[in-house]
Order: structure tokens, then sequence, then C-alpha cells
């Protein structure tokens, strides 16, 4: 499939700005997210006016547009990274595409620009394989095919949710490794698409992602939110936190999560051993979150998305709760959230 055979009508690209000026990014971008409609969503703390360069089939919106439609009170739930959420909130389109906007096309091994958009499209668009790992990755790409001993009754495949980008350049480690490896930068280009196999956990970042919208929209969270959180990618958890909800519903309700290409060239940001000296509890938090989702089953009786999250935060508030407040900040939000979701579903079909 080439970007001249994907529908447009049925993608929106999803852009949180962080910073100011998205000049740079949108002309480095050009190529790949021209005849595509952008949404672009303003940090609600961000002061500055934004800087769009001209050509682009764009809404922007800003704190005022995102209190219009959830209300001030819940205008909070979209400041820093999460602003994006309200992006996907808004949206009508069945794919979306999300990329940080310190992020610019990687090139591949051959020197070739990375069309990220048309990539995270393939890869939604085949089936996943969760229940069955394939050793030659995925086998509806071009050139793989399913290995011999793969079950046939097992190679139609599930639908799949996400699609999971990665990075060269800075890839998205935590804070303490970045802090000790300073100098560290991914210049491993793995040409490979793979499913992540069902039960197993991952955390799925949200610089470089794409999900179907349709499928697991509602599964995308802003929830857990940390004390101390900034603007940089390290001193969050909300992403990776969202990701093993989306990760865990998906596999409840037998859809299939993709990792792999496209990667993007992620730009410097932000300075690992400062963040460190701030209060940073998200490793603490990490090591709560893996055997609580280790142990959880989801009741057989939710079958939808939404009643998915809702028994999900039930779950967290009983056996997280007690244990640090921003879990049961997280459950009251994931709650918040479905509410949010119906409202302005629903207002939009009706």
């Amino acid at each position: 499939m080439s970007s001249a055979e994907i529908n447009k009508n049925e993608v929106d690209i999803v852009i949180g700005a962080l910073n100011a000026d998205l000049t740079q990014f949108l002309t480095s971008w050009r190529p790949f997210f021209s005849g595509f409609h952008l949404i672009v969503v303003k940090d609600p703390e961000l002061k500055e006016e934004l800087n769009i360069p001209e050509g682009f089939d764009v809404d922007v919106y800003s704190k005022t547009d995102m209190e219009k439609v959830v209300g001030a009170s819940n205008a909070t739930m979209f400041s820093g990274y999460s602003c994006r959420y309200f992006g996907y909130l808004i949206s009508k389109k069945k794919y979306i595409v999300s990329i940080d906007d310190d992020c610019v096309p990687a090139k591949d091994p051959k020197g070739f620009l990375v069309d990220a958009v048309t990539q995270h499209v393939i890869n939604l668009e085949n089936p996943a394989t969760p229940l069955f790992f394939n050793t030659l990755y995925d086998p509806y790409c071009e050139g793989a095919d399913f290995v011999r001993g793969y079950p046939f009754s097992l190679r139609s495949g599930v639908p799949c949710a996400a699609s999971c980008g990665l990075w060269l350049n800075l890839a998205d480690l935590d804070a303490p490794t970045q802090a000790l490896k300073t100098e560290q930068r991914n210049t491993s280009y793995v040409d490979a698409v793979m499913t992540v196999p069902a039960k197993a956990m991952l955390p799925i970042s949200g610089i470089n992602i794409a999900f179907n919208r349709e499928l697991v929209g509602p599964a995308l969270v802003p929830a857990l939110r940390l004390a101390g959180e900034g603007k940089v990618r390290w001193e969050t958890l909300e992403d990776v936190w969202c990701g093993m909800c989306l990760k865990h519903i998906s596999d409840h309700l037998g859809y299939g999560v993709k990792t792999g290409l496209p990667y993007v060239w992620r730009n410097e940001r932000g300075d690992a051993v400062e963040s460190l000296r701030k209060k940073w509890e998200g490793m603490k938090l990490m090591e709560k979150s893996v055997p609580f989702f280790e142990s959880l089953k989801l009741p057989e009786t939710a079958l939808k998305v939404e009643d998915c999250v809702i028994e999900l935060a039930k779950a967290v508030k009983e056996q997280l709760g007690s244990d640090d407040p921003a879990f049961t900040q997280a459950a009251d939000a994931m709650v918040k959230w479905i509410q949010l979701w119906n409202s302005v579903n629903s207002s939009a079909r009706s």
C-alpha cells in the first residue's frame, strides 16, 4: 500500500503542541501530512500564540475550545502531553496518528525519508497475530509470510487496535537511564513489525503511535498524572499507563497491538539529570502497576471498550488506591473520561 492508496478521509493526525512554533515540525512532515486532516491541540499552559505554516488542512484547539466542549473543571485533564487526548476525543475519523512535536521524519538505511503515516495505517489495516508468535515478524508485511508450523486456523489474525512506532536518535528512555548514559543515542533501524503476544505487557510510548479509534478509542485514557509532571517525556507516565490499559483491554476483547516500524527521528529536548532532581515517583508507581495488571481479569460481561475502562477503574481504586493517591486520581479520571467520551460522541451522532 502506498500513500496514494490510503483513504485520507479515514485518518486524523493529532499533534499536541507543547512548543509554540510548529514551523520546522510541520514543514519537515509536509510531504507526508499533505492531504490529511490535522488536529493541533495547544497545551493549555502554553501562553504564546501558535505559529503554523500555511498549506495544511488543520483545526487548532486551545484551552477556550476545551472548556466549551468539556467544561472548565474537566479541561485540566488535557494539560501538558495529555492535551493530545482532546484531539482523540473530538476526532470523528477511523484512524488516529499522533506524533510528538519534537520529532521529524527518520531516514531508512537507504537514505529515504520514512512515511510514518502510511506505515501506521498499513499496520492498522492488516490483522494482528497475538495468539501465536510468527518468528518472521508480521506475516502480512511485503516479503514476509507465516512460517512452517504456524496453525492455519489462526492465519486470519485479529483486528489490530494500535501501532506503536519507534524512534531514532533520542530513544524513549526513562530519566535515570538517560542520565546515566547521557551520550547514548539509538542508531539501530530494525526493518520489522511484530505483534505483541497476548497477555504480554509493554510500555507504549505516545511519541509515535496510531490506533483504530472506532475499535478502541475510549481505551486511550489521560489518567495517571505524576505530582511532579513536567514538559519532557521522561517526566511523565500518562502514555505508559494509557498503553497498559489499552493492551489489557485489547487482550480482553480479542484485538492485537503491533510494534516496530515506523521510525521517527526524535530531536533533543530536556535535561535528564535536571529531571532527576525533581521528586519523580514514576518508577515506584510502575513497580506497583505491573503486578496489578498481571493479576487483573476483566469480567466476561465487559463487552465494550467503555465497560472495560470502567471495570479497570474500579479495580484500580480497590486494589491500588490505598497505595498511592495517584492511583485513586487515575481511577476517577478514567471514569470521567468515559463520561466525556460518551457525551461528546453522542452529541456528534445526534
